[in-house]
Protein backbone atom coordinates (compact mmCIF):
# COMPACT_ATOMS: atom_id res chain seq x y z
CA UNK A 1 0.00 0.00 0.00
CA UNK A 2 1.13 3.40 -0.97
CA UNK A 3 -0.11 6.56 0.94
CA UNK A 4 0.46 9.73 -0.33
CA UNK A 5 0.73 12.11 2.67
CA UNK A 6 1.06 15.54 0.74
CA UNK A 7 -1.41 18.51 3.04
CA UNK A 8 -2.48 15.62 5.49
CA UNK A 9 -2.29 15.83 9.51
CA UNK A 10 0.03 13.85 11.26
CA UNK A 11 -2.04 12.54 13.58
CA UNK A 12 -5.05 11.02 11.46
CA UNK A 13 -2.13 9.94 8.93
CA UNK A 14 -0.35 8.06 11.75
CA UNK A 15 -3.63 6.69 13.27
CA UNK A 16 -4.89 5.15 9.94
CA UNK A 17 -1.35 3.70 9.28
CA UNK A 18 -1.04 2.23 12.36
CA UNK A 19 -4.14 0.09 11.91
CA UNK A 20 -3.04 -0.75 8.57
CA UNK A 21 0.18 -1.97 10.16
CA UNK A 22 -1.48 -3.91 12.69
CA UNK A 23 -3.57 -6.03 10.04
CA UNK A 24 0.19 -6.82 8.56
CA UNK A 25 0.02 -4.44 5.50
CA UNK A 26 3.27 -3.55 4.28
CA UNK A 27 2.91 0.35 4.31
CA UNK A 28 5.10 2.95 2.13
CA UNK A 29 4.40 6.89 3.25
CA UNK A 30 5.58 9.05 0.27
CA UNK A 31 6.15 13.17 0.65
CA UNK A 32 6.70 13.14 4.30
CA UNK A 33 8.13 16.17 4.58
CA UNK A 34 4.55 17.78 3.48
CA UNK A 35 2.47 16.54 5.70
CA UNK A 36 0.84 19.09 8.52
CA UNK A 37 0.26 19.74 12.07
CA UNK A 38 -2.31 21.57 12.85
CA UNK A 39 -2.02 24.47 15.82
CA UNK A 40 0.46 27.47 16.62
CA UNK A 41 3.69 26.63 14.51
CA UNK A 42 5.47 28.51 17.32
CA UNK A 43 4.06 25.97 20.22
CA UNK A 44 4.81 22.89 18.06
CA UNK A 45 8.00 23.65 17.42
CA UNK A 46 8.66 24.52 20.68
CA UNK A 47 7.06 21.53 22.10
CA UNK A 48 9.16 19.11 19.36
CA UNK A 49 12.88 20.87 20.64
CA UNK A 50 11.78 20.36 24.36
CA UNK A 51 10.99 16.32 23.42
CA UNK A 52 14.52 16.67 21.39
CA UNK A 53 16.47 18.54 24.60
CA UNK A 54 14.68 15.55 27.16
CA UNK A 55 17.28 13.09 28.42
CA UNK A 56 20.71 12.86 27.27
CA UNK A 57 22.34 12.25 24.17
CA UNK A 58 23.96 8.84 25.51
CA UNK A 59 21.11 7.28 26.71
CA UNK A 60 18.03 8.78 24.92
CA UNK A 61 15.24 9.11 24.41
CA UNK A 62 15.65 10.18 21.18
CA UNK A 63 14.45 12.24 18.52
CA UNK A 64 14.35 12.90 15.07
CA UNK A 65 15.31 15.88 13.16
CA UNK A 66 15.05 14.80 9.60
CA UNK A 67 11.17 14.73 8.29
CA UNK A 68 10.91 11.04 6.99
CA UNK A 69 11.73 10.04 10.71
CA UNK A 70 9.13 12.39 12.49
CA UNK A 71 6.49 10.66 11.11
CA UNK A 72 7.81 7.47 11.94
CA UNK A 73 8.46 8.09 15.18
CA UNK A 74 4.64 9.43 15.23
CA UNK A 75 3.49 6.41 13.94
CA UNK A 76 5.54 4.10 16.10
CA UNK A 77 3.37 6.16 18.66
CA UNK A 78 0.30 5.03 17.75
CA UNK A 79 1.69 1.07 17.42
CA UNK A 80 2.21 -0.86 21.03
CA UNK A 81 5.74 -0.66 19.95
CA UNK A 82 7.08 -2.71 22.87
CA UNK A 83 5.43 -6.05 22.33
CA UNK A 84 6.13 -8.45 19.18
CA UNK A 85 3.30 -8.09 17.24
CA UNK A 86 3.66 -4.02 17.38
CA UNK A 87 8.03 -4.83 16.41
CA UNK A 88 7.01 -6.50 13.89
CA UNK A 89 3.97 -3.70 12.14
CA UNK A 90 6.89 -1.47 12.73
CA UNK A 91 9.10 -3.27 10.35
CA UNK A 92 6.14 -3.20 7.19
CA UNK A 93 6.32 0.91 7.53
CA UNK A 94 9.13 2.49 5.44
CA UNK A 95 8.54 6.81 4.86
CA UNK A 96 10.26 8.18 1.80
CA UNK A 97 11.12 12.10 1.40
CA UNK A 98 9.60 12.97 -1.80
CA UNK A 99 8.61 10.18 -4.47
CA UNK A 100 11.07 7.74 -5.24
CA UNK A 101 11.35 6.27 -8.50
CA UNK A 102 10.14 3.28 -7.99
CA UNK A 103 6.49 4.36 -6.79
CA UNK A 104 6.74 7.66 -9.77
CA UNK A 105 3.86 5.28 -11.63
CA UNK A 106 2.41 3.08 -9.36
CA UNK A 107 -1.57 3.80 -7.84
CA UNK A 108 -1.34 5.56 -4.35
CA UNK A 109 -3.90 6.60 -1.95
CA UNK A 110 -4.08 10.48 -1.54
CA UNK A 111 -4.83 10.87 2.14
CA UNK A 112 -5.49 14.06 2.24
CA UNK A 113 -8.57 13.71 -0.16
CA UNK A 114 -10.32 11.48 3.01
CA UNK A 115 -10.02 14.16 5.23
CA UNK A 116 -11.60 17.60 5.88
CA UNK A 117 -9.72 20.62 4.89
CA UNK A 118 -8.00 22.93 7.34
CA UNK A 119 -8.96 25.97 7.90
CA UNK A 120 -6.43 26.85 11.28
CA UNK A 121 -2.93 27.71 11.53
CA UNK A 122 -0.35 24.70 10.79
CA UNK A 123 3.16 23.82 10.19
CA UNK A 124 4.55 21.54 7.85
CA UNK A 125 7.05 18.56 8.28
CA UNK A 126 9.59 20.14 6.79
CA UNK A 127 9.34 23.67 8.21
CA UNK A 128 9.26 22.07 11.48
CA UNK A 129 12.33 20.12 10.74
CA UNK A 130 14.07 22.95 9.40
CA UNK A 131 13.42 25.11 12.78
CA UNK A 132 15.02 22.11 14.59
CA UNK A 133 18.36 22.04 12.97
CA UNK A 134 17.86 19.23 10.13
CA UNK A 135 20.04 20.04 6.83
CA UNK A 136 19.27 18.66 4.03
Amino acid sequence: MIIDAKNAVLGRLATKVAKELLKGEKVDVINAEKIIITGSPDKIVKKYLTRRRRGSPQHGPFFPRKPNLVVRRAIRGMLPYKKARGRKAFKNLKVHIGIPKEFANKETIIFSEKQKPVNCKFITIYELSKRLGWNE
